[in-house]
């Protein structure tokens, strides 16, 4: 019993130095993606670019969500007014404006996502060869990018963002 005992200790013991020693050998970071997609020269652009592109047809919808409202004022006002046909006819009518513009709405939306996607897409291609590159120069053996908690000197983001923002120029 003492022996396994010992045998134990001894393992549990061995095994500490020998996962010590490895974990010392290996250099870790991490890049905070979140950062780079809101921080990164590239990103803003991105965004700016996404903002020209859409400004247009989200100020079309703002106009058309305006005159769904002045309509629907107006009909309140004038409902206690309007014969029973007249009533109808109008209900009817801002029921389409209604449907076109929530239509005009989601379409926008979609289009909107599918390009921030788009640019999304083309902004991390570029951040993980930046990441690369800083993993390769530096050489560290493991790079994460969603991390729970990690101390701040293994933070390689203002590397990764510094070679995007000079990229970028």
């Amino acid at each position: 019993m003492k022996i396994s005992l010992l045998l134990a200790t001894a393992v549990l013991l061995v095994s500490g130095v020998t996962q010590g020693a490895m974990a010392q050998d290996s250099k870790i970071g991490y890049v905070n993606t979140q950062r780079i997609t809101t921080e990164s020269a590239i990103a803003k652009s991105a965004q700016a670019k996404l903002e020209q592109e859409f400004s247009k047809r989200g100020k079309e919808l703002a106009d058309l969500q305006t005159a769904l409202k002045t309509f629907s004022e107006k009909f309140e006002r004038d409902a206690p007014t309007l014969t029973e046909s007249q009533r109808a006819s109008r209900q009817k009518e801002g029921a389409e404006l209604n449907r076109d513009f929530q239509r005009k709405q989601r379409e926008y939306q979609e289009d909107l996502n599918g390009r921030r996607n788009e640019e999304l897409q083309q902004v991390l291609e570029k951040a993980n060869k930046a990441v690369k590159k800083v993993a390769e120069d530096e050489k560290y053996d493991l790079v994460i990018q969603e991390v729970v908690y990690s101390n701040s000197r293994h933070d390689i983001t203002d590397k990764v963002l510094k070679i995007l923002n000079a990229a970028g120029k």
